[in-house]
């Protein structure tokens, strides 16, 4: 039988009773199991990265789908992958139940709508191929549950992330992923050690999947998006290195004119 581990009584009793530093000693010792937890799923984590790069690669997008903090995190995910890597912005898409007022405010009801999650999907012309990673703590959330059994349906390959054992979800994903990180600190606050586990595992998909794509160099982001001062002294510094130029001025010239690291390293005639 089914359980929601995630939902399943804190370890912890009387939390208005601890003092501060007890409060952020517990929080933090809880937080520390979360990696462990992590390692665990790698196998699946690596299968699952494996098949959005052979489907990227070929010109596929990346789909993430998921309702409150798991819809809010896959957003974010997405939403940082042009600026780091410099893709377009349709390559990765994050999608939320309730709409992007959800981003901000919880949509009442919108988790349970098992209609909605296909009807995102299709305005968003997915295909076969694409990828859609279903993002659920629990496991059990109507809204992606659906979505992902309509793209199996239609031969649409499925991912899924969540923290229980064996879910509702992780049967409609080609490639599930479950990293299982018991009891929360406040019972059943999935944004805690569940929403700390996702957002790992949606970092290591994101960026060993870009790497694949060859968007890092070595260890650089030689194709973020020049979009503030920061980033543009850290590309100059980069074209320094890569390039070998000496002079700060002549690499910012360059880097500027090309737009990234990696075009300024390419076309550089020393």
């Amino acid at each position: 039988m089914f359980q929601r581990i995630t939902e399943q009584p804190s370890h912890y009793r009387h939390l208005e009773k601890m003092s501060l530093t007890e409060l952020l000693e517990n929080i933090n010792k809880e937080d520390q199991s979360v990696p462990l937890a992590v390692k665990k799923a790698i196998p699946q984590i690596e299968q699952l990265a494996a098949a959005i790069a052979d489907k990227m690669l070929a010109g596929g997008r990346l789909f993430y789908l998921g309702a409150g903090t798991s819809g809010r995190l896959g957003i974010v995910d997405a939403s940082e992958c042009p600026p780091t890597f410099g893709v377009p912005h349709g390559w990765v898409i994050g999608i939320i139940a309730g709409g992007d007022g959800a981003i901000r405010k919880a949509v009442e009801f919108a988790e349970d709508d098992r209609e909605q999650g296909w009807k995102d999907l299709r305005e968003c012309d997915v295909s076969e191929k694409d990828v859609v990673v279903g993002i659920a703590a629990s496991g059990t959330t109507p809204y992606v549950i659906s979505a992902l059994a309509a793209c199996r349906q239609r031969g649409i390959t499925t991912g899924s992330i969540s923290c229980n054992p064996d879910t509702p979800l992780s049967a409609e994903a080609d490639y599930p992923v479950e990293v299982v990180v018991g009891p929360e600190f406040v019972t059943g606050s999935t944004r805690m050690k569940s929403g700390t586990a996702q957002k790992l595992v949606l970092n290591m998909l994101s960026t060993t999947v870009m790497i694949q794509l060859g968007r890092v160099a070595d260890n650089k982001m030689v194709n973020m998006q020049l979009s503030n001062e920061k980033l543009i002294d850290r590309g100059v510094h980069m074209l320094m290195d890569n390039a070998g130029i000496a002079d700060y001025a002549t690499a910012k010239t360059l880097l500027l004119q090309y737009g990234s690291v990696k075009k300024a390293t390419e076309n550089y005639k020393p």
